[in-house]
């Protein structure tokens, strides 16, 4: 590769700031929510233009669509997106009395789906959730900054102090006494040299373009969705609960592959890979978010393979609408509505952490005594699927968000430290949240002590979580 030498030159200091959250999704908006809330001075700094990450840009709809009856959830801020939604109307209600039928209905009820014919979880509407980000931040007191990359690391022997960002206003630093990662891709953590493990990219989990349609006909639709499921049960997924397994086949937030038309049959070709679930509607004909378009062997921290799986995955959004139209009943009129604004990525780096979690410890109800909160037993990934039906959760470790050799470095989301199973839970939004929660306590509780990251006070920080709302044990 050539290479150019780059002249240097001085870098001005935008700002300073006592905790810096950088990456504005589940687990960074939690960290900077939880560490302002403790009285420390916070920025959250996010490179696209809104907050919420895969729930805004990728068009998730929900974070707990795991959640059922006996679910123990951890509470805390991941809870509070949702309450946060419905209070502002930024709510979908799922299972439309009008359309679900008796037999669905009680279905439902019998799965803990519904309580007293309301759902267990809140849909959110991921163009509003970007306005309920937003309120939530500036209720916080968070400063934020949008449209703003960070691409390098400041640091004085092994401490982290200041990140280099670029924007349409240059190239310029920003300082700050802690320093959260929350990029998803530990992209601070790997600018500040901390070790890390990322897999070759035919081993990574796949990426998704999520999209959606308006003009369905749902009364049509929703039918002929329940007689498939019926024809072909257990079409999606296994579950492993109670050291049983069965089937998860009736579920109306999960679809079939939408390749299997009216007689099986279809338009897309065989090479393309496209699995798809439906996760909520609008009476207005509207199916807000097709999860997805997934395509493999990407490597999230490469250029060339993030713009390859954009400009692909468009082109299979539109295949799979002309499929949807010719074979599906209800989709005869529908059009595309919205395609994510960016991909829904999985798996890329992941710290090495002063602790790695394990696939034993989020199978067998981990407990620690640095516990920064409690994740229900949900793991999704690498042909593992296992929902907390029963109560059974995990304790997450201090230790999984403590990168090793960089001082005052946190990092939260789907790059904590563990091992492939154990990230097929952390990386869920809502583990996500846990993290991210427990690092903007843990970084503001150590300001205030004035010890490093790694020398805080666990139970310090383990009472101001439970202050906020958050379960530890």
């Amino acid at each position: 590769m050539k290479e150019i030498n780059e002249p240097a030159r001085s870098v001005p200091v935008m700002a300073e700031t006592d905790v810096m959250v950088v990456g504005g999704g589940p687990a960074g908006l939690s960290a900077a929510l939880a560490a302002s809330r403790e009285g420390v001075d916070t920025m959250l700094i996010e490179r696209y233009s809104c907050f919420g990450g895969n729930i805004t840009q990728s068009m998730i709809g929900t974070i707990a669509w795991y959640r059922y009856a006996k679910t123990v959830e951890a509470g805390g801020i991941g809870l509070e997106f949702e309450r946060k939604a419905k209070e502002m109307g930024g709510s979908i209600n799922t299972y439309n009395k009008g359309i679900l039928t008796t037999k669905m209905g009680e279905f439902l009820e019998h799965k803990g789906l519904l309580v007293n014919g309301e759902p267990t979880y809140e849909m959110l509407d991921t163009e509003m959730f970007k306005y309920v980000a937003d309120t939530m931040v500036q209720e916080a007191n968070v400063v934020p900054l949008l449209h703003c990359t960070v691409v390098d690391a400041v640091k004085d022997g092994d401490i982290i102090n200041g990140v280099i960002t670029e924007s349409k206003s240059g190239r310029q630093a920003i300082m700050a006494k802690r320093i959260i990662d929350a990029t998803g891709d530990a992209d601070i953590a790997y600018y500040a040299g901390a070790p890390y493990q990322k897999d070759p990219k035919n081993k990574l989990m796949g990426v998704t373009l999520n999209f959606s349609c308006s003009g369905v006909d749902i009364k049509e639709f929703f039918p002929y969705y329940l007689n498939k499921i019926r024809e072909k049960p257990g079409i999606l997924a296994y579950l492993r609960q109670s050291r049983e397994l069965f089937f998860m086949d009736e579920l109306a937030c999960l679809l079939e592959p939408i390749n299997i038309g009216k007689n099986g049959k279809t338009d897309i070709p065989e090479d393309i890979n496209i699995k798809n679930f439906w996760t909520n509607y609008a009476d207005a004909g509207e199916i807000n978010s097709f999860n997805g378009i997934h395509m493999n062997e990407i490597d999230c921290t490469d250029v060339w393979d993030l713009t390859k799986a954009e400009i692909e995955g468009r082109k299979r959004v539109i295949q799979a609408i002309k499929t949807l139209k010719k074979r599906t009943p209800g989709f005869k009129k529908a059009r595309l509505k919205n395609i994510g604004s960016s991909l829904g990525t999985r798996e890329s780096r992941k710290i090495i952490g002063q602790y790695n979690l394990t696939e034993h410890d989020v199978k067998n109800q981990a407990r620690f005594e640095n516990s920064i909160g409690i994740c229900p037993e949900f793991v999704d990934g690498f042909g593992t699927i296992i929902l907390p039906t029963t109560g059974r959760y995990f304790h997450v470790p201090y230790g999984i968000i403590l990168p090793q050799k960089v001082e005052n470095l946190l990092v939260a989301g789907r790059c904590v430290a563990g091992d492939k199973i154990s990230h097929a839970a952390t990386r869920q939004m809502v583990c996500c949240a846990i993290t991210g929660q427990g690092a903007g306590v843990a970084a503001a509780v150590s300001i205030k002590d004035n010890v490093t990251c790694r020398q805080v006070d666990i139970s310090k920080v383990q009472k101001a979580l439970k202050k906020q709302g958050v379960r530890i044990e």
